[in-house]
């Protein structure tokens, strides 16, 4: 199993922006993403292929309310940027859990291959 610990992510909602009629991934967005795929990097994680079960724990930096389902989009994309992995499809098992409040925020993701795709 793997185990990672990332940044907070940002919500779908401050992820993307509209640039007239283009739909582009926002400056929050792509600071997330490049902090994800450094950290990638650094640990020489990637390159899975097959099936995979993913738990993800949130702690949020604050008491702001959240919706859990808000957080997952910036994360599996910034994985799979990050060559985590080929494509979110993968994931054919996902947990996701919201915990307390850390300074700063975080994220924990626990990651293991269950079968070849």
């Amino acid at each position: 199993m793997i185990e990672i610990e990332l940044p907070f992510p940002p919500s779908v909602n401050h992820y993307y922006r509209r640039v007239g009629p283009r739909t582009l991934i926002s400056r929050e967005g792509r600071r997330f993403r490049e902090r994800v795929c450094a950290i990638l990097a650094g640990l020489g994680i990637g390159g899975l292929e097959g099936a995979l079960h993913m738990e993800i724990e949130v702690y949020p930096p604050d008491r702001q309310r959240r919706d859990i389902d808000n957080l997952q989009k910036s994360l599996l994309d910034a994985l799979q940027h990050g060559g985590l992995y080929a494509d979110d499809s993968q994931i054919k098992k996902l947990n996701i859990e919201m915990r307390g409040c850390v300074r700063g925020g975080r994220t924990l993701v626990r990651l293991e291959e269950v079968w070849n795709a």
